[in-house]
C-alpha cells in the first residue's frame, strides 16, 4: 500500500451541494509528504461496489496561508466519490490519500495571472489566488462563472480578498441567471486586456473547451486542469517483475535510473520491461502519482539525461515534451541510463 492517512478535522458546507474537508496528517511523521504547491490535488480512496476506487479533488487551501489542507467536493449526479463524501464523511474520520500532486501550478507567485473558473473549478484556482496574493507581488484577474448567486462557492472569502487586495485583485462574476451561458466572444472580450498574463482554467468540460479556444485565439499561454475517472485502484502497487529476475530474462541487462526527489538523489537498476514509476515505488522512492493511466500528469518528472519512451500520454503537450517532461507511470528505458528530477 502506498497511501497516506489524512484525518478530517472539519467539514464545511460551502453551498447546498458542495462540502469542504479540512484535513491534517493522521500520522505527524508524514507531515512533509503532505507538502504541496498552489493548484495541486489529492487523490482520495473511496469505497466502491466491487472494492475500492480513487477520485481526485483539488486543494483549495494555500500552502502560503493555511496550516491545514482543504479540498472542496461538489456533488455530481450519480457520482461515486462526491456523493459518498458529502453523505458520509464527518469530522474525526480518517481517509486514505496519495501525496499531493499535479502540474496546474503557476511558475511564479510574482506573475500577473488571469484565472477562469466554472462552478467547482474554483477549487484549485482559489489555492493559486490566495497564494499569489499572500506570497507574491503580481496582480490577479478572476473570471468566475456560475448558475446563479447561490451557486458561488467561497463567495464570502472572495469578497474579503477583494476588499483586502483591491489594487491587485479583480473578480468578475459571470452568472448564467443574469448573462446567460458563457460565450467565446464574451470570454475573449474579458481577456483581451490581459493577454500578457499566464491563464489558468478549471471547470466543466464545455466551459474549459470554450475558454481555451477563446484564449488561444488571442495567443495566450493557457493551463487547463482536467480530471478523469480512474479505471483502476492506484493505491494498490501492481505486480511486476523482480528487478534481479528481469535482469536475467530476455529483456537484457537493466538500465540505470538516477532520481532526484525532495532534495535526495538515488541511483537504481531499471528493468527494461518495467515502468519507471513501478521501479521507483518498489525501491521505496516516494514518487508522486495518481491515475497510473497517463492521463493526469501527477507523476510528471523532468529528464535531465538520457531518454525514455512512453506507452501512453494523453496529458503532456508538445511544449511539455520539449521541456523534457515525461510520465513516470508510462515510461520505459530507451537507453542504458536516465537521470530525472522531481525537484525542478
Amino acid at each position: 500500500m502506498t497511501g497516506l492517512k489524512a484525518r478530517v478535522v472539519e467539514v464545511v458546507r460551502e453551498t447546498a451541494d458542495a462540502h469542504s474537508l479540512v484535513l491534517e496528517p493522521a500520522d505527524g511523521d508524514d507531515r512533509d509528504r503532505f507538502r504541496y504547491k498552489p493548484g495541486q490535488f489529492l487523490t482520495v480512496r473511496v469505497p466502491a461496489p466491487d472494492g475500492w476506487a480513487a477520485r481526485c479533488y483539488s486543494l483549495c487551501s494555500s500552502p502560503v496561508t493555511d496550516d491545514r489542507l482543504k479540498v472542496t467536493v461538489k456533488r455530481v449526479e450519480g457520482g461515486l466519490g462526491s456523493n459518498w463524501i458529502c453523505d458520509n464523511v464527518t469530522a474525526g474520520d480518517v481517509l486514505e490519500v496519495l501525496r499531493p500532486s499535479g502540474t496546474f501550478t503557476p511558475p511564479s507567485l510574482d506573475a500577473d495571472l488571469l484565472l477562469l473558473a466554472g462552478g467547482s473549478g474554483i477549487t484549485p484556482v482559489m489555492s493559486i489566488l490566495k497564494s499569489c496574493l499572500a506570497g507574491g507581488s503580481g496582480s490577479v484577474v478572476l473570471v468566475y462563472a456560475n448558475r446563479d448567486e447561490r451557486s458561488v462557492i467561497f463567495a464570502d472569502e472572495l469578497r474579503a480578498l477583494a476588499a483586502e487586495h483591491g489594487e491587485r485583485l479583480t473578480v468578475v462574476h459571470w452568472l448564467e441567471s443574469v448573462q446567460g451561458l458563457p460565450t467565446e466572444p464574451g470570454i475573449r472580450a474579458l481577456a483581451r486586456a490581459h493577454t500578457h498574463r499566464e491563464a489558468f482554467v478549471c471547470g466543466p468540460g464545455p466551459f474549459m473547451d470554450l475558454t481555451a479556444s477563446a484564449l488561444t485565439g488571442l495567443g495566450m499561454n493557457v493551463h487547463i486542469e482536467r480530471f478523469f475517472s480512474l479505471a483502476a485502484d492506484p493505491f494498490e502497487t501492481p505486480e511486476g517483475p523482480d528487478p534481479e529476475e528481469a535482469a536475467d530474462g530476455d529483456a537484457g541487462e537493466p538500465g540505470e535510473i538516477e532520481v532526484e526527489l525532495d532534495g535526495e538523489t538515488r541511483t537504481l537498476p531499471w528493468p527494461r520491461s518495467e515502468l519507471l514509476l513501478d521501479t521507483l515505488l518498489r525501491a521505496g522512492v516516494d514518487a508522486p502519482f495518481s491515475c497510473r493511466e497517463g492521463s493526469c500528469a501527477a507523476c510528471a518528472c523532468v529528464v535531465l539525461e538520457g531518454e525514455a519512451v512512453m506507452d501512453a500520454n494523453t496529458v503532456l503537450d508538445e511544449r511539455d515534451l520539449a521541456d523534457g517532461l515525461i510520465l513516470a507511470c508510462q515510461a520505459r528505458p530507451a537507453g542504458d541510463r536516465l537521470k530525472i528530477t522531481y525537484d525542478g
